[in-house]
């Protein structure tokens, strides 16, 4: 086993987070978990940006409690901010270039930047989902800023769609609240 896991391409650890994943979606929540977790720990702290921002950000989505959740996507986006701010010129706002659709595989740094929407938008959720909307709204604008760095296209629209329904929700609990 150790022999092969030297073998494999730093790219490993991607299939091994999209395996997690797969059960994920499958409906195998604690397994992916387990799994996510472990890879984790495997990482660590020091561990490649992209794979910890990468893992986080799916991480949060096994979640039972919201806390926690808040707590995953918040590492995901502490990953993905150190990673761009390491590199000069590469900051991931409004006024960097387009980069492509969707967190994909290519180059690091493009997938990272087109994680932020995504990134703030599940915070926002989060806050939300903890009857914080003063901090979810703030999320929601920092989404929304950054979905205009992407791309025109199906992943930069479906981001908008859903800052917008988060934003409808958000509008009407403050307006049913006595």
């Amino acid at each position: 086993m150790d022999k092969r896991r030297e073998a494999t391409p730093e790219d490993g650890v991607l299939t091994r987070i999209g395996q997690a994943i797969m059960l994920h979606r499958a409906g195998d929540r604690e397994e992916a978990r387990n799994r996510l977790s472990a890879l984790w720990h495997e990482i660590g702290p020091q561990g490649d940006a992209f794979h910890r921002c990468t893992l986080a950000h799916y991480m949060a989505d096994t979640q039972d409690d919201p806390r926690d959740e808040l707590d995953w996507d918040l590492r995901a986006l502490e990953a993905a901010e150190g990673f761009v701010t390491e590199r000069p010129g590469n900051t991931g706002t409004p006024e960097a270039p387009k980069v492509a659709d969707g967190p994909g595989p290519r180059h690091p740094l493009v997938a990272l930047r087109a994680f932020f929407p995504s990134l703030h938008l599940n915070i926002a959720a989060d806050y939300a989902a903890l009857d914080r909307p003063a901090d979810a709204r703030a999320q929601l604008r920092r989404a929304r800023a950054s979905a205009n760095a992407l791309a025109d296209g199906e992943y930069r629209q479906g981001l908008r769609d859903a800052i917008d329904r988060l934003q409808l929700r958000l509008d009407g609990t403050a307006r049913h609240t006595p």
